[in-house]
């Protein structure tokens, strides 16, 4: 199923229950409805967040559980809002849901301090480990696992692509969370290649949209200025804000995900989020019939997509190398 399908299909699931989906698979033996809980870093429009969650019920439908009749769905949207993420995840829990699914660091931290004893899988969380979420990934031990995003390694390949397709770049604005131990790790892993590839950096929190403004317009004023876009909640949630940012000032700007390049982002380098859905709805399904979160893996991307927009580079007056456009595995031209 494409992509715009899932957003579709996503829009019975907004208000936080799920509607019965068609051609529902054969009901589970345990009649019981069973629950569960989703919280996402998203507003309830927001595209991406809608397509991730189509791919969780449609892969859900698909192993026998569907929603309306075999599970029911309540999902809170937290926009990137930590306070707003608190109160639901409260509101998740008073439900007593058999399984929780949590998307990102920015969510499973509140919800790891609130409980120790619902199952929870989660998707896009970096490090679990180095957090505290999980014991290892062979063996998360305790009440969750999941699929995380990539490895801190992978920070330092964004800042070597800005510098191959704007070759001019030496100096970098690096938008992140530093309240999440990943914003932290991210930064880290790009400071230790910046200097061999001659680029001075410069952090900002993505906490705040005035924040980002009032940072990128600053550094804007300086040459040669380039943008990094780490993984984070807050980013994710400003995203139209930085696209637009980066396009006024004519500033290149390397994204963590896909869903940045189709929204005007120059170029993006990371896994494919969508699908990660997927596959935690085989996590949840296998948890619902009686499997321990702590005995299942934590599972890692097997690839990551190389994203161009070749649109916004004419933009920027930027000729993308021809072997960069050669490498990627999307090329959005219009």
């Amino acid at each position: 199923m494409r992509r715009r399908e899932f957003i579709a299909l996503a829009g019975t699931l907004i208000g936080g229950v799920a509607l019965a989906w068609p051609h529902a698979a054969q009901p589970q033996p345990d009649k019981r409805i069973r629950r569960i809980g989703v919280m996402m870093p998203f507003s309830p429009d927001d595209a991406e967040g809608r397509a991730r969650l189509a791919a969780f019920a449609q892969k859900l439908e698909q192993l026998g559980w569907a929603p309306g009749r075999d599970v029911q769905i309540d999902t809170r949207w937290a926009g990137g809002h930590a306070d707003d993420i608190r109160k639901f995840t409260a509101e998740l829990l008073s439900l007593a849901p058999d399984v929780i699914l949590a998307n990102s660091s920015a969510t499973v931290a509140p919800l790891l301090q609130a409980t120790r004893s619902i199952p929870v899988v989660f998707t896009v969380v970096a490090d679990p480990v180095g957090a505290g979420y999980v014991e290892s990934l062979g063996h998360p031990g305790g009440n969750i696992t999941g699929f995380t995003n990539f490895e801190y390694s992978l920070s330092g390949k964004w800042l070597e692509l800005l510098k191959e397709i704007a070759p001019q770049v030496t100096q970098a604005i690096v938008l992140r969370d530093s309240d999440l131990p990943s914003g932290v790790g991210q930064f880290g892993a790009i400071q230790a290649v910046a200097s061999s590839l001659k680029i001075e950096l410069r952090p900002v929190d993505v906490r705040d949209a005035g924040e980002i403004k009032r940072a990128v317009a600053e550094f804007a004023k300086v040459p040669a200025g380039g943008v990094i876009v780490t993984g984070s909640p807050g980013a994710a949630f400003h995203r139209e804000l930085i696209v637009t940012l980066a396009a006024r000032y004519k500033l290149p700007a390397v994204y963590n995900s896909r869903f940045y390049a189709t929204a005007g982002g120059l170029i993006s380098y990371g896994p494919d989020f969508v699908d990660q859905f997927r596959h935690a709805a085989g996590y949840v399904s296998r948890i619902l019939k009686g499997e321990k979160p702590g005995d299942l893996p934590v599972q890692t991307p097997t690839r990551y997509d190389l994203v161009i927009n070749l649109k916004t580079a004419a933009a920027l007056g930027i000729a993308v190398p021809p072997n960069l456009v050669t490498r990627a595995d999307e090329v959005i031209e219009a």
